[in-house]
């Protein structure tokens, strides 16, 4: 004990380990150690040099400068130096009568108001306000007409109804409009005061429910009298403009004036004159013009003639900017005969200028080699014999099934199309059972129900035609949707022959697959970048720094367009809006776009795959026949052959290259004229490598099941088949892994082995895959859809009682 006492005291691995003090920093110590050297990442980030008195500066220089920006594009709107401010309206009831609502926005008695001959509408001058309008009322019933609007409006006036605010061809305009992105708007009803007084209150109570549920932060202005549309003018002024992306960045004009001079060669084909306003960016006459619902289209001049609707009739210098040396006198009357002032302010070089050329033209020889050596030429000689050898080979044998391949290979759409027909006559045959009972079905509601109209016979002819391709289409989505890519195989044809051109993956997912293999020959007509979206981000940067010659937005223009044809004109003397916008770079050329696109939740209507419709992209129109596929992040994505209701999918086609961010829509027409909205989205990206694949999967029942081994029949018919699919790997429903062992016997039984037990209820699967490509559709002309049918209402029926 007295020499354990003695000895030193150690701590045990338990003690406690107090924190040490480290004392206060000394502010600047780090810098002062640094001798003033800056560490390379710090370089780029300035923001880290910065005190925090001066990180406060500069957050307040920017909110200033943001706030000074949009106030200047609020004052520069509708000024003498900006374009007028462009207003369409919108009535979105049948019972709305727009003259009325119209003339209380002229009644300012220092306004000045110029009326168009052609369309409806005006433009209003106020010196007061020092604001000018332009107002454009929409066609009624045209949806391609009120989407062209919007596509180059300051504002959107949605004119209501006091009593029902908008009926259901509104509402469509509305989603449509939504869709395609909305710019600015305002809500006005015209009528209230019409009504008796007991029943104002209610109807305002009314709207203001039903405009918060479609727009949650707008105002309703009353447009009754004179004071409320002068109210209705400053809101119009004074508000905050929203930004569409794919106008932003590109310059747009909505016709005033057009002139159509022929051409020498044909009167159908001429030199189109459009007088307007330019708007979004700076045109230049090198640059291409599209114009909407029509095409694209090379610029040899433009002109400047004298604003007509200048705020100061003496003295018009709105164009006088930029190092552009002119100033021209103009009065009032004199603004009609432009012949007297106009000015070229440029006219196309022939260099600089953007090309039309729209597809590569393929040049046959292209991958030819040169004259090949004896060597070369004795080799072909041998695998002549070896291939006229292979011919005489009776059927069975594995080098004429190759060979067979080989030269069926070579085929390109027209198998295609062979093998999707012959798909779908196997997916009817399963549904041929019950047709009979159907049509029983049919003629049972026919006869239930006697329409009173006239003619009542040709309606159901059309009726009848109609009915049985729905029909058709409504039962292979359902068959598609219990069964998902099954397919019977065909007990007439072998099943290496008639599935020759797919192949089995060991995962859809890792498995590789060349985008560059195999490609079809519309692939050799179109443009590939090589890195797309750097190339988005060049043209953009390039945008937004340099600055181009030519016509400064605000200005009044002339734009003479080469190679129009006449149709262009008559649209325009119908009183259609003509809209142009300019291309970017590289916009003319052809490529293969993809879309993500929803459906529309007002329609159920059966749409597959390879079907034409009608898309709205940002500001194009055309018409193409797309594929479907999954929106995933792997490097295949599987086809889907209906566009699906409940999912977000990815829409192909063959299109111009258009520079991301657009909205799409897509429309199908039905066979009255009418175009119905299916699907909504936006443009995802340009390119043609995305891998679509289309899975056929073949279905097999267990015959016989010992533990992990089974009997599998149905699958094939011969046994031919059953060797040449040996390699797939196999699935089941419920699970199950396996491959196939060996053939027995010459009816398609085979011996199957699985990972496990397999149950007698369960089905056999075998994946098979091919790639699939768009079709070359596209068609810039798209028909003028049949106006709409306000309060469209199903004919009166008659209930007959049945004997």
């Amino acid at each position: 004990m007295a020499a354990g006492a003695g000895a030193a005291h150690r701590a045990g691995a338990l003690k406690q380990q107090n924190k040490p003090h480290k004392g206060r920093k000394q502010r600047g110590g780090a810098q002062r150690r640094a001798g003033g050297r800056v560490p390379a990442k710090t370089l780029s980030r300035r923001r880290r040099d910065l005190s925090k008195p001066d990180r406060r500066h500069q957050a307040l220089q920017l909110r200033r400068q943001r706030k000074e920006a949009v106030l200047a594009e609020k004052r520069n709107l509708g000024s003498k130096d900006g374009p007028p401010h462009l207003v369409v309206v919108v009535p979105l009831h049948a019972g709305v009568v727009t003259h009325h609502a119209l003339r209380l926005l002229q009644s300012d008695e220092s306004a000045l108001v110029h009326k168009n001959e052609r369309a409806e509408g005006f433009v209003l001058l106020c010196p007061r306000l020092k604001q000018r309008w332009r107002f454009v009322t929409a066609p009624v019933g045209n949806l391609h007409a009120v989407l062209d609007l919007a596509k180059v409006a300051d504002t959107l006036l949605f004119v209501l109804d006091p009593l029902d605010g908008w009926d259901s061809a509104g509402d469509y305009c509305l989603s449509c409009l939504f869709a395609q992105g909305l710019p600015s708007y305002a809500l006005a009803v015209h009528g209230v005061t019409d009504l008796p007084q007991k029943k104002q209150t209610d109807a305002k109570k009314k709207l203001g429910k039903a405009i918060e549920k479609r727009f949650p932060e707008a105002k309703l202005f009353p447009l009754n009298t004179e004071q409320e549309s002068l109210l209705l003018l400053r809101h119009l002024a004074a508000q905050k403009q929203r930004h569409l992306a794919f106008r932003d960045r590109r310059a747009y004009l909505l016709a005033q004036e057009a002139e159509f001079m022929p051409s020498h060669d044909s009167d159908l084909v001429g030199t189109l004159k459009v007088s307007g306003f330019v708007r979004g960016r700076t045109l230049n006459v090198n640059s291409l013009v599209h114009i909407v619902g029509h095409g694209d289209f090379q610029m040899s001049q433009v002109d400047a003639p004298p604003d007509p609707f200048s705020l100061n009739p003496r003295v018009a210098k709105g164009q006088q900017r930029k190092g552009q040396d002119m100033e021209i006198q103009v009065g009032w009357k004199a603004a009609g005969s432009l012949n007297q002032f106009i000015k070229v302010l440029m006219k196309a070089d022939p260099r600089r200028q953007e090309s039309l050329q729209s597809e590569v033209i393929p040049d046959p020889m292209e991958g030819e080699q040169t004259w090949p050596t004896e060597e070369e030429l004795k080799e072909a000689e041998e695998s002549l014999k070896e291939r006229r050898k292979v011919v005489k080979v009776p059927k069975g044998t594995s080098n004429y099934q190759a060979a067979w391949i080989v030269e069926d290979g070579e085929d390109g759409s027209e198998e295609e199309e062979e093998e999707d027909n012959m798909e779908d006559e196997d997916l009817m045959e399963e549904v041929g059972e019950s047709s009979e009972e159907e049509e029983l079905v049919e003629e049972e509601c026919e006869t239930m129900t006697v329409a009173e109209s006239a003619r009542d016979d040709l309606y159901d002819e059309t009726l009848d035609e109609d009915e049985e391709q729905m029909l058709e289409k409504y039962k292979q989505e359902r068959l598609d949707q219990m069964f998902p890519d099954e397919v019977d195989t065909p007990r007439n044809l072998p099943a290496r022959v008639r599935f020759q051109k797919y192949r089995g993956l060991k995962s859809f997912r890792t498995s590789p697959w060349d985008p560059k293999e195999n490609l079809p020959r519309d692939y050799a007509r179109i443009f590939q970048f090589q890195d797309f979206s750097r190339t988005r981000k060049h043209v953009l940067r390039q945008i937004e720094k340099e600055e181009t010659e030519g016509a400064a937005v605000g200005w009044y223009v002339t734009l003479h367009i080469c190679s129009v044809p006449i149709s262009v004109m008559e649209s325009f003397r119908q009183g259609l809006p003509l809209v142009l916008f300019s291309l970017l770079p590289h916009e003319q050329k052809m490529s293969v776009l993809n879309f993500v696109v929803r459906r529309h939740l007002g329609n159920n209507e059966t749409v597959k795959a390879k079907e034409e419709l009608i898309f709205h992209c940002g500001f194009r129109r055309f018409r193409a026949s797309p594929l479907y596929s999954q929106h995933s992040s792997a490097d295949k994505h599987k086809l889907e052959r209906f566009l699906r209701p409940d999912a977000a999918l990815v829409v192909t086609v063959y299109a111009p290259i258009t520079f991301p961010s657009a909205s799409v829509l897509l429309f199908k027409q039905r066979s009255n004229g009418m175009h119905d909205l299916i699907a909504t989205g936006f443009l995802l990206s340009v390119d043609p490598d995305r891998i679509i694949i289309k899975r056929l999967v073949l279905s097999g029942h267990p015959f016989k099941i010992f533990s992990k081994t089974a009997v599998v029949r149905y699958m094939f018919f011969n046994r031919e088949d059953v060797l040449w699919f040996k390699p797939v790997e196999l699935r089941t429903k419920w699970g199950r892994r396996g491959h196939i062992t060996e053939p027995l016997g010459t009816h398609g039984h085979m011996k199957c082995h699985f990972d496990g037990q397999l149950k007698s209820q369960d089905t056999v699967l075998l994946n098979l895959y091919k790639r699939i490509f768009p079709k070359w559709t596209y068609d810039p002309h798209v028909p003028e859809p049949v106006p709409w049918v306000r309060n469209e209402q199903q004919l009166p029926v008659q209930e007959v009682e049945m004997e």
